[in-house]
């Protein structure tokens, strides 16, 4: 079993849950932070002194405060754990749903498991955590249905999810034009980005872009 386990987690009602089920696993060393940003200390600490930790437990989601941050969400602190060291587990807990984040975090970010925070949380993130340490890959808690086989959303890019978010927070065709040249987003002619919003719509069934937005909310990406 993992010998040494990092929780990120800034809740600690949720902290207390995970940690209990560690202990049961007879785990001997846990740790806990708050903040993403102490979570890649320990991460590189723990590196340095040559005593790294084997597994990464994180929420996704973490609430802001006073504290000025550099990490500000579970993403952020897997991207940059990958930097430093790619090889150790990862294990996602957390409320999020949608289908196509999860996947993301399975195909962007190579985290091991992901586990819904849910009625029967700690017997799944128990089984997460056991199937993690035998190298299973692409664990799934059983509460979430869909399926890694799936084509849907397999077409769409990072430049469609920009798009999306965009017209989502209601930027014009033009606005999004100059948003994107001034980021050397290519192509970023109105002509073009009007070919691809018509685009998704056809892919998505979508009647207009409000309709196209909202479909695209209920998919998570935006």
């Amino acid at each position: 079993m993992f010998k040494k386990v990092l929780v990120a987690e800034d809740l600690d009602s949720i902290s207390i849950t995970v940690i209990q089920v560690l202990e049961d696993l007879k785990i001997p060393f846990i740790d806990h932070v708050k903040y993403c940003d102490d979570a890649l200390i320990k991460i590189k600490k723990g590196i340095i002194d040559n005593e790294p930790y084997d597994l990464l437990i994180s929420d996704l989601s973490f609430k802001s405060d006073h504290r000025e941050i550099n990490l500000a969400s579970g993403e952020d602190l897997i991207g940059a754990v990958n930097e430093v060291q790619p090889a150790i587990k990862k294990i996602v807990f957390s409320i999020e749903d949608k289908s196509y984040r999860i996947k993301s975090l399975f195909n962007d970010f190579k985290i091991n498991a992901y586990v819904s925070k849910g009625r029967n949380s700690i017997n799944e993130l128990k089984k997460a955590i056991e199937r993690a340490y035998e190298n299973e890959e692409k664990i799934l808690s059983s509460d979430l249905s869909f399926s890694f086989t799936d084509k849907t959303l397999i077409e769409i890019e990072s430049y469609d999810i920009s798009i999306l978010k965009l017209l989502a927070q209601g930027y014009t065709l033009e606005n999004i034009s100059n948003e994107f040249k001034a980021n050397c987003i290519l192509p970023n002619g109105t002509s073009s980005l009007e070919k691809r919003i018509n685009k998704l719509k056809i892919y998505f069934k979508a009647n207009n872009n409000v309709h196209l937005i909202a479909i695209a909310k209920d998919f998570g990406l935006v």
